[in-house]
């Protein structure tokens, strides 16, 4: 089975699209290839209707958690600390025949750039519970998760500090008590950090500050709702992205051809 899987792997990152792919790679690779992969002595490639044999048998889940698991004794850290990105994405090439693309939600180590876990969002919920129950498989003590602005919530905040870690949340008008306060913070005294992404045929510089959010004086104890301003210890960050499209090769115009002196244009 391990040889299996290793070889479906290698063909998908080849660029196989299906079992059928899969198994034409799995056939026409090199043998030493092969043996790289964990054949033995003159094996041939699995068939296709192996491959598809032992991947329709295979509990998925259970193989994401074992090889995030594995993932996450392999990630370094910042500043001392492992930080996590929690981000969703709708699976694309995924939705089968009258029914819905499944959307997941990942964490990412921001160190490798390596997915560690990743759940599938329940039908008719969201993104929200969907991180908890993510999280519960990652020991959070002294970990930094950042998330996107649906996760600032106090239900969310809370579950994390509970369990040792800290966070870095975007704060948006989805909280707007946090959000007026978070506004009228001195940005401009704030050190701000940038990098720039040249991917994608454009140049994009992000620029990010983060400041520690200011408690609300009218809530000294903002866990006991889920709808009031997340708890401490809150951290706020602002970020902007400028973007530019990247030089091209453009072939020269040609000049246009000047009437002689003189000369007057004919209307119809």
């Amino acid at each position: 089975m391990a040889v299996i899987l290793a070889v479906g792997l290698a063909a998908v990152i080849a660029g196989a699209r299906s079992f059928a792919a899969i198994g034409e790679w799995a056939e026409d690779v090199d043998p030493d290839v092969l043996g790289e992969l964990g054949a033995c002595g003159r094996w041939r490639g699995p068939s296709e209707a192996t491959i598809r044999r032992a991947f329709t048998a295979l509990d998925g889940d259970r193989l994401d958690k074992l090889i995030g698991a594995w993932m996450r004794t392999r990630v370094g850290k910042l500043a001392g600390r492992h930080v996590i990105a929690i981000d969703g994405k709708t699976v694309r090439g995924a939705k089968a025949a009258g029914a819905t693309a499944p959307h997941l939600v990942a964490a990412l180590d921001h160190t490798a750039g390596v997915v560690l876990g990743q759940v599938q969002v329940a039908l008719k919920s969201n993104e929200i519970p969907a991180l908890r129950t993510l999280l519960d498989a990652f020991d959070l003590v002294n970990r930094v998760i950042t998330a996107d602005a649906m996760h600032t919530q106090t239900t969310t905040a809370s579950y994390i500090v509970n369990r040792g870690g800290q966070y870095v949340f975007t704060v948006k008008a989805n909280q707007p008590g946090l959000y007026r306060r978070c506004k009228a913070l001195p940005w401009a005294q704030v050190r701000a950090t940038s990098s720039v992404d040249r991917t994608h045929g454009r140049r994009v510089r992000r620029t990010i500050k983060v400041a520690a959010a200011p408690r609300s004086s009218t809530s000294p104890t903002p866990s006991r709702s889920p709808s009031s301003d997340v708890p401490a210890p809150p951290t706020a960050r602002r970020v902007s992205n400028s973007s530019t499209s990247s030089p091209r090769w453009r072939p020269p115009r040609r000049p246009r051809p000047r009437s002689p002196p003189g000369s007057k244009a004919i209307g119809g």
